[in-house]
């Protein structure tokens, strides 16, 4: 008979009473333990290792023990997995269904033993299931619950929580004007209809050294200090809350604040805002091709501009900060707009590199029969972002803050849900945020990305290096039929022979070098100056890779 080998897994979540003799985690193992010893006849047989974590929530799968224990189900040397509860293994759905996804990889079962959960069983897996749907029918029927909750308490004019906008201040479920501010936001609309544009507005309240006033959440997040950005004063002039009304879903509702703004002036500035957006300046921004336009913020949370600069028919696009765009100061980030673009789209294909650990992150509502529809759509989405289809990077992205360090992408969870087709659960948060390491390094008048393996952030070919290889080939090929010298052929190039030896060893680069240059893939710095005016290459393939290339492609 074939032994079937079961590990023992036992969890509590405080550590009170741990310390006793015979605790809790033991009760648990000699109830396992019967129950393999029950199943003798089957050929199962217990393993001595033990796996406890003592004083340890099951809401997160961080726990040594288990970790311990699903290294040793990779590695196949676990059949079964026995557990007291459910509960034991996890109290979350999500790592539920991940931790079945890695036991049906690696054949392992597992079975719980004072619950009819046999997962060895068609039973045990259609019992699985059940609990699942209704796992996830408990929290859509909440969903709905609270989203409903929402509308009525919207409808009465109540206020539902959140960052209250400038000029008011919460007030259990209402808001109360804060005076200073409110002068403000009385000041900006005046100022408005005067201009008639915020272009305009944005400029006065620039020149005026007019910024947003530093307040503080409720948790004592510090907010405000910045200058206004063009985007912030659009949301600003069309937010009906300060007409002491309140919108849901485009329901506008009396509410039970007071208003900032009277409706005369509220509606004369909408329809100002309205024929402004008419004609060419909508066919601009429809036709605008920097993705991450009015996302992508510097490290002090001042909006950078999209912009570009024509070389004869060439285009170069590039995210600028606001002063430096508008000349007001010297300083500032001018980043190729390319390479932030490639690096965020890139984070993007990573996230859903992993449709599972995705799901966990982002708290989405999954059931057994969601995991294959995810994959797919997860696959579809990688495959997209593959063809720089950027349209999707503005649809998922919030904002991307460029800071000396890192990037850090914050990604709109609810549009990654709806791309995905799936639900998220009521306390899930409404963004994730994605950290990338990749220091600004200057070249020329314009900063570029540089990630810790020493590429660069966009696959863009050198061309001055590419004709510098060309180059080295022609020589080359002109020198080995031994019917001219280097100084000869130096003369009738009109280069010195010394500039002709540097360029002719580059005909011998590593094979893996070349390929990474002809694609723009070499180490950020390598250049036609690098290498003809530094120190010789070596003449080692190995030692060129190690020198030339970043981390990830020295093979």
């Amino acid at each position: 008979m074939k032994t079937i080998r079961c590990a023992i897994y036992t969890r509590k979540s405080s550590d009170e009473g741990l310390e006793q003799s015979f605790n809790s985690l033991d009760a648990q193992r000699e109830a396992c333990a019967a129950y393999i010893l029950s199943q003798a006849s089957e050929g199962w047989t217990a393993l001595p290792e033990i796996y406890d974590d003592g004083g340890l929530s099951g809401g997160t799968l961080e726990r040594p023990a288990l970790q311990r224990l699903l290294a040793e189900v990779a590695a196949g040397r676990v059949d079964i997995i026995v557990v007291y509860k459910v509960d034991r293994l996890t109290r979350s759905l999500f790592d539920f269904a991940k931790l079945v996804e890695t036991f049906d990889a690696a054949g392992t079962s597992f079975v719980s033993v004072t619950q009819s959960f046999n997962t060895t069983t068609s039973m045990g897996r259609l019992t699985l299931n059940m609990l699942l749907s209704f796992a996830q029918f408990e929290r859509e029927v909440t969903a709905e619950r609270i989203r409903d909750k929402i509308a009525a308490s919207k409808a009465r004019g109540m206020w539902m929580g959140g960052i209250p906008p400038l000029g008011y201040a919460p007030n259990e479920r209402s808001l109360v004007i804060v005076e200073e501010h409110a002068a403000l936001i009385r000041d900006l609309f005046a100022r408005y209809l005067r201009h008639g544009s915020v272009s305009l507005l944005d400029a006065e309240l620039q020149r005026d050294g007019i910024t947003i006033p530093i307040r503080a959440t409720s948790t004592g997040k510090p907010l405000g200090g910045g200058a206004f950005a063009r985007g912030h004063l659009y949301l600003l002039l069309k937010n009906v809350i300060y007409t002491g009304r309140i919108s849901h879903k485009g329901v506008i509702h009396p509410g039970q604040h007071d208003a900032i703004i009277d409706p005369a002036t509220f509606d004369a500035v909408q329809a100002q805002l309205a024929g402004n957006v008419q004609g060419h300046r909508t066919r601009a921004r429809a036709a605008s091709p920097s993705p991450l336009a009015g996302r992508i913020v510097d490290a002090a949370g001042d909006p950078l501009i999209a912009t570009h600069a024509n070389k004869g028919k060439v285009r170069h696009r590039y995210y600028v900060s606001h002063g430096l765009h508008h000349g007001r100061v010297d300083t500032g980030l001018r980043l190729p707009a390319r390479e932030i673009e490639t690096l965020v789209t890139e984070q993007l294909a990573q996230l859903f590199a992993d449709p599972l650990a995705l799901a966990s992150r982002a708290m989405m509502a999954l059931i057994a029969d969601d995991i294959a529809p995810l994959h797919r759509a997860c696959t579809a989405a990688t495959a997209s972002l593959g063809e720089r289809r950027l349209p999707l990077v503005p649809q998922l992205v919030a904002q991307v803050q460029v800071s000396p360090a890192d990037v850090t992408v914050v990604v709109d969870a609810m549009a990654l849900a709806r791309l995905l087709q799936t639900q998220r659960l009521p306390e899930a948060a409404d963004t994730l945020t994605l950290h990338c390491p990749a220091r600004l390094t200057r070249s020329g008048t314009a900063l570029r990305l540089v990630q810790d393996n020493g590429a660069s952030a966009a696959d863009t070919p050198d061309r001055a290096l590419l004709r510098l290889l060309v180059q080295a080939r022609g020589w080359w090929a002109v020198l080995r039929t031994g019917t001219i010298n280097t100084t000869e052929l130096a003369r009738r190039e009109g280069v010195t022979p010394s500039y002709l030896t540097r360029v002719v060893r580059l005909a011998f680069l590593a094979p893996a070098v070349t390929e990474a240059i002809l694609a723009g893939r070499q180490r950020v710095g390598v250049t036609a100056a690098s290498l003809t005016l530094g120190d010789a290459i070596p003449a080692d393939w190995q030692a060129q890779k190690a020198l030339l290339l970043p981390v990830q492609t020295r093979r």
